[in-house]
């Protein structure tokens, strides 16, 4: 296979076109990264048709409708309405570290502390607090995982209660779907002390600024601020804040702060269940990982971007078979027969499973609902139970990197460059089409089998469909525009079925080339001797008839034209022929036409061709001869009309004859001329003037060729090459020795 030579200008402009697209990757344009997003939906979704790995440890104790009723019924000993106190969430946990969960992480906010809530009233008589209540419970169990965000965490009574605190941030994508998650988030937890001043004077902790040896606190609604004092490790005195006299326990300073890295819940029940150690976890973000190591040899490694975001595998719904689900108003019961010593019959589904609580209730301001690549409208609790089957299983969405990503536009863009570039254009955008087909179809597999994430819209749009349409553009702005000039050079001078052939030709030599082509020359002979005649007999018809100036001038122009028609019609019975077999017809010179096979498209019987051409043009103008000779009688019937009315009588038709020479062999060929005044495709040399001197000597109505030609009819039509007959060896101006030359007979054989 050929392939194009690469042009500058196109190759400038599809370097051009991929440093653009690159750039625009690099910028992050929101709507394109939201096309992106979309292409990850549908693969998310497709997904789902194809068995994972899934984990069977996980559990949800729902918050349903039913819940809301069950507890305000009475029926479980206690009577709540909506806000429930903490000591419900107490007995849930009792009954879960009964039944013996391995963890249960509440998604749900404990914002403050409650003390109006009802009391609870122990076994042994005591009277309790809901909070604490719930505190003692959480200790107890040793396994409890709290709710938290940035702008709301525990009270310090249940933060030091529990086994870890979750991060439950729902950070959704500009579109409106949750998409990703962030595997940690780093808390600022103030000093009591703190929060107790921020409380009582309205000081905002989330504004604060930092200068050397102090704490500058804006006050909220004024333009007022509050300076702690601080040592270089950010201690502070306590007597600031209650007075010269310390209370019994307290330190005469503390740390006005802590930063501490709090991991998403789903990251942190997972931990629980594989036994992984989240204190000692291994965050390399510009490398793109997080590696977690446990007990046993357990190692996973989230792949994160720059920020520690990673895409959530949503493969599990709110009523997927494989999580282990109950309204919570059922454990809430067994945790009442449990109390009152009704063991039997009591179920313990939740034994070393993961529980996730949070609430799925319908038509209230504690249920977190959205959107996600599934579905428009969902339990976005769901994420936790599918970060932590990520983590269990192993199985993390990984998505290429941005070097991956710029190579793969470059890769992609190159390709389609050079398809663009080699194929006819319709062959091009179908090749492109395919290439992009492929790739989205290879896409969805490694998605599918390997949760790998190719991107799909600046490889496809601006790699594959912005390369191709520009440089399609280009070809047809500037490409075709060479076609059209050599369309307009060489359409009246060779057959269409050529000017096809010569803009489809990958390459073509038009400035200048030595090529071997085989020379026509033909010559109506009688056409000077005819003119004379013409011109002798008006003269005579005008003197005769003493015509004044128009009339001679008409009668003149009239003869002008007859001859100009009839060399025309001769003219034109040669370039038909030659353009029929696939020559270049070069010039007219006079009542002489100039022709040549071999260039501009190659030939290789272009001898054969010429010959065929010449036989032809002499047996056609043999036919108009014909024709020509039956129109004279009709013509001189018509003569006695025209003397009546003053006009000179037409003359005879005159049978003209053609004389031909043709030679082969080694010419210069190429356009000469200029742009800007008349360019003609034409062949010089010596071999041109031997056919033009054989052209001289064939006489008329024949046709002479050198033997070279000859020679090349033997080799390509033996049965015409028999047919010729030899003659004598003709002297030639400007050749000094004689050239043998063969006349081809072209008469037809006359029916018997």
């Amino acid at each position: 296979m050929q392939f194009k030579p690469i042009q500058r200008t196109p190759a400038l402009l599809a370097v051009l076109v991929l440093l653009l697209v690159c750039t625009a990757r690099l910028l992050r344009f929101d709507f394109l990264e939201q096309v992106e997003w979309k292409t990850y939906d549908l693969r998310m979704r497709a997904a789902l048709n194809f068995p994972a790995p899934v984990a069977t440890n996980l559990a949800f104790v729902a918050i349903e409708d039913s819940s809301i009723t069950a507890v305000l019924s009475g029926n479980l000993g206690y009577q709540f309405g909506l806000e429930w106190p903490r000591q419900v969430f107490g007995r849930l946990v009792e009954e879960l570290s009964e039944q013996g969960a391995k963890a249960v992480a509440f998604d749900v906010q404990f914002s403050e502390l409650r003390p109006d809530q009802p009391q609870v009233q122990m076994a042994n008589g005591e009277i309790m607090n809901s909070d604490p209540y719930f505190a003692i419970h959480c200790r107890l169990a040793g396994n409890v995982i709290l709710a938290a965000t940035p702008d709301l965490v525990p009270p310090e009574l249940f933060a030091t209660n529990v086994l870890a605190l979750g991060d439950i941030t729902t950070e959704k994508d500009s579109d409106g779907v949750l998409r990703r998650v962030k595997a940690f988030r780093t808390y600022r937890l103030w000093n009591p002390l703190f929060k107790k001043a921020a409380s009582e004077f309205n000081l905002d902790l989330a504004n604060a600024t930092f200068a050397p040896g102090k704490i500058i606190l804006p006050q909220i609604g004024t333009t007022n601020t509050v300076e702690v004092p601080v040592d270089a490790e950010n201690n502070f005195k306590t007597a600031d804040f209650v007075g010269a006299e310390l209370p019994a326990g307290l330190p005469p300073k503390a740390k006005a702060y802590t930063d501490e890295r709090v991991w998403h819940m789903g990251i942190v029940l997972a931990a629980q269940g594989l036994g992984l150690n989240l204190a000692h976890a291994d965050v390399d973000l510009p490398n793109g990982r997080i590696i977690l190591h446990g007990t046993n040899g357990v190692k996973r490694v989230i792949p994160v971007d720059s920020r520690g975001y990673f895409y959530v595998d949503w493969r599990l719904k709110p009523n997927d078979p494989h999580i282990t689900s109950a309204p919570i108003e059922n454990l809430l019961w067994q945790n009442k027969e449990r109390l009152l010593g009704k063991t039997n019959g009591l179920s313990d589904v939740f034994r070393d499973k993961l529980v996730v609580v949070g609430s799925a209730a319908q038509g209230n301001n504690l249920t977190d609902r959205g959107a996600t690549p599934l579905e428009k409208d969902t339990l976005l609790v769901s994420k936790h139970w599918n970060v932590a089957n990520s983590i269990i299983t192993g199985q993390f969405i990984r998505r290429t990197s941005l070097k991956t990503e710029l190579a793969l536009i470059v890769l992609l863009g190159a390709l389609t460059a050079f398809l663009t570039w080699q194929l006819r254009a319709v062959t091009a955008s179908l090749a492109v089409v395919l290439l992009m087909i492929a790739y989205v179809a290879i896409g969805f597999f490694v998605f599918v089998k390997f949760l790998y994430l190719l991107p799909m819209v600046f490889p496809i749009v601006g790699a594959m469909l912005v390369e191709h349409v520009s440089l399609v553009t280009y070809r047809v702005a500037f490409e075709e525009r060479e076609q059209r000039r050599v369309k307009s050079v060489f359409s009246r001078i060779v057959s269409p079925d050529v000017v096809n052939e010569l803009l489809g030709a990958k390459k073509l030599s038009l400035g200048g080339a030595r090529r071997e082509v085989t020379v026509f020359f033909a010559d109506i002979r009688g056409f000077t001797s005819m003119t004379d005649e013409s011109q002798e007999r008006i003269t005579e018809f005008v003197l005769s008839h003493q015509l004044d100036a128009a009339a001679m001038e008409a009668c003149f122009d009239e003869s002008a034209r007859e001859t100009l028609n009839t060399v025309n019609l001769y003219l034109a019975v040669v370039a038909d022929a030659v353009k029929e077999h696939g020559g270049t017809l070069d010039k007219y010179i006079g009542d002489c036409v100039m022709a040549f096979w071999g260039a501009p498209t190659p030939n290789e019987k272009h001898a054969l061709a010429c010959v065929r051409a010449a036989i032809d043009t002499q047996r056609a103008v043999h036919e108009l001869n014909q024709k020509r000779l039956a129109e004279n009688p009709v013509r001189e019937a018509g003569n006695s009309a025209r003397l009546a009315a003053g006009l000179p009588p037409l003359p005879r038709l005159a049978a003209l004859q053609l004389g031909t020479g043709i030679n082969t062999g080694l010419v210069a060929v190429g356009l000469m001329g200029s742009d800007a005044h008349i360019l003609n495709y034409t062949v010089f040399g010596r071999e041109v003037n031997v056919a033009s001197r054989l052209e001289s000597v064939s006489g008329s109505g024949r046709i002479i060729i050198s033997d070279t030609t000859y020679h090349h009819l033997l080799r390509d039509d033996p049965a015409l090459a028999a047919t010729c007959i030899e003659m004598f060896p003709v002297t030639i101006k400007g050749i000094r020795a004689a050239v043998r030359v063969y006349e081809v007979p072209w008469q037809v054989p006359e029916a018997k």
